[in-house]
């Protein structure tokens, strides 16, 4: 069958915007690691099973710091979290313990992972076990992506400072999606408490939906709603916390 010439330049135009939807969607999610660029801002995650129970584990990066988090998938029970900062050099990552909720004796301890990045996936050895994880939002960013720590808190109109330099430190990561705020002392191992799940930062507005809480795994499911604002390298957020008290509190950005 012959087309006329303007349907036949219709098809071509048809078939080659087509091919490139295709391929646009074939590479998106695909994470690029190389030898000399730094670790990617991002979150990954991977499910198995264990004991008898299906669990969650998820892996945030953020501006030289990390957590790896695991939970149950079907409650969002928590079990155990563990990061610091890190350090990449080639294909490896060098992760140093800041915290450790299962074993405060870690704390100070260097684990060493071996990078294999494949398409949307992510292999890591560690100690020669090798687990696969799959790109979150590796890529995707927010105003508040980075690494952060509690600077301060206002109560009753006045602002009270807290120094961030000091061994206890309560420390919150953020992806493109996933945030983890962790409490714990550098100094003594001490671990006092992490939660975690998906977040959305947009005009102002910022709300949590926790996916796992150490304190109380009751509280997975709820979403918290609150307003917040960049104010140079700081973040302020007021709201009512998980317990429902009146809060505004003001982070900074984590720079050691």
């Amino acid at each position: 069958m012959l087309y006329s010439y303007p349907i036949r330049i219709f098809l071509l135009l048809t078939v080659f915007l087509v091919g490139e939807s295709c391929a646009r969607n074939a590479t998106k999610g695909t994470v690029n690691i190389n030898m000399d660029d730094p670790m990617p801002t991002g979150a990954w995650s991977r499910q198995f099973s264990e004991g008898g129970k299906d669990l969650t584990e998820i892996l945030l990066i953020a501006d030289g710091y990390y957590s790896l988090t695991r939970h149950e998938q079907e409650n969002g029970a928590f079990i155990w979290t563990k990061g610091g900062y890190y350090t990449k050099s080639g294909m490896f990552l060098r992760g140093y313990l800041e915290f450790h909720s299962a074993d405060q004796g870690k704390v100070g301890e260097l684990e060493e992972w071996k990078l294999e990045p494949k398409g949307k996936e992510l292999a890591l050895s560690l100690a020669g076990n090798t687990s696969t994880w799959q790109s979150i939002d590796v890529g995707e960013k927010t105003p508040l992506t980075g690494a952060w720590l509690f600077a301060g808190r206002e109560r009753d109109g006045e602002v009270q400072r807290r120094d961030t330099n000091q061994p206890r430190k309560t420390m919150k990561l953020l992806s493109g999606t996933r945030f983890q705020w962790i409490a714990y002392n550098t100094e003594s191992g001490e671990f006092f408490g992490s939660g975690g799940g998906e977040y959305t930062a947009e005009d102002g507005a910022y709300v949590e939906k926790i996916r796992f809480f150490s304190r109380d795994d009751n509280r997975v499911g709820a979403e918290l709603p609150f307003d917040f604002s960049r104010q140079d390298e700081e973040w302020h957020h007021s709201g009512k916390s998980s317990s429902g008290q009146p809060m505004y509190e003001i982070w900074a950005t984590r720079t050691q």
